[in-house]
């Protein structure tokens, strides 16, 4: 039986393309390849009008990378949106954790609204350039990145963990190493393609051991450019059987997604791959893990 719940969107983006400099000035590599038809504005009418449409009731927004001298800014026009629609439920911001200042940026940020429930930057390297965010593979080593994870833990934030399988045994040692923090594994570990379905398999067992992780079952057209149903049954059957529907949530990626898709196309694949587990664990990965994990009201 298909999930007929209520749905919360653990993971989606409303934008302003001049707040964006990737997406406002000359295309920029991304790992989910060329984004012409997104390059332009869009706001909570639009994502609402979608996400009705699909049985989606809360969600929760995840920074977009503006400029980070402008990452208070962007809470502050969330907080703006919120106030004027009821949406999004919840913020994930952004700041740059491995600057000394990061602890002030982000007090700053939460006494701009009480939305905010954590911290996404991207880690993810990889040998491909149009694959890589990061500088280096081993970011999450450095020791003012470390030291600013411990001031999440005081402000009761999730830091929101995205790498490539490659990168799984330091980002284990990281998430070990900070009991007291939420890490929030985004796209499922970003399993690129077939040839790294073990290093994938690898990781992901690693992570699945350490209980302050949940997953994030978003983002597989990212590298194949479609809906593809059997690959989403593969990730979702690998996540939710290493790591339980507890701790596993959905979410859109959209206006990603977008780009291949639409949204209740999207959610209803992931309800036909799901449909096999009990009505219990469906709710928990369409709604009740992403509830409790971001401290939602419905």
């Amino acid at each position: 039986m298909r999930y007929t719940g209520d749905i919360v969107d653990a993971h989606h983006h409303i934008w302003r393309t001049r707040d964006l400099p990737w997406l406002s000035g000359p295309m920029v590599p991304r790992i989910f390849g060329p984004y012409e038809p997104i390059k332009r504005d869009y706001l909570i009418g639009e994502y609402l009008t979608e996400a009705t449409a699909s049985g989606i009731a809360e969600s929760v927004y995840v920074q977009t990378n503006w400029p980070l001298d402008r990452v208070e800014d962007e809470v502050r026009w969330l907080r703006d949106v919120h106030q004027e629609t009821g949406w999004p439920t919840a913020v994930v911001c952004a700041a740059d954790l491995f600057d000394d200042d990061a602890p002030h940026v982000m007090r700053r940020q939460a006494a701009l609204t009480p939305l905010v429930r954590g911290v996404r930057q991207q880690l993810h390297w990889h040998e491909r350039p149009e694959f890589r965010y990061a500088d280096a593979p081993d970011r999450m080593r450095d020791p003012v990145f470390r030291k600013n994870l411990g001031a999440l833990a005081d402000l009761g934030w999730l830091f929101e963990l995205q790498v490539f399988p490659e990168q799984m045994a330091d980002a284990a040692e990281l998430v070990a190493a900070f009991p007291d923090v939420t890490f929030v594994l985004v796209h499922a570990g970003m399993l690129i393609g077939p040839e790294y379905t073990e290093p994938w398999r690898a990781g992901m067992a690693a992570l699945a051991e350490l209980p302050n992780v949940v997953v994030k079952l978003t983002g597989q057209g990212t590298f194949v450019h479609r809906v593809d149903p059997d690959l989403i049954s593969f990730v979702a059957g690998e996540v939710i059987g290493r790591f339980g529907a507890d701790r596993a949530m959905f979410g859109t990626n959209f206006p990603v997604e977008k780009l291949w898709t639409t949204m209740p196309h999207l959610v209803d694949t992931w309800k036909g791959a799901l449909a096999h587990l009990t009505p219990a664990d469906q709710r928990a990965v369409f709604a009740g893990t992403a509830r409790r994990i971001y401290g939602l009201g419905g």
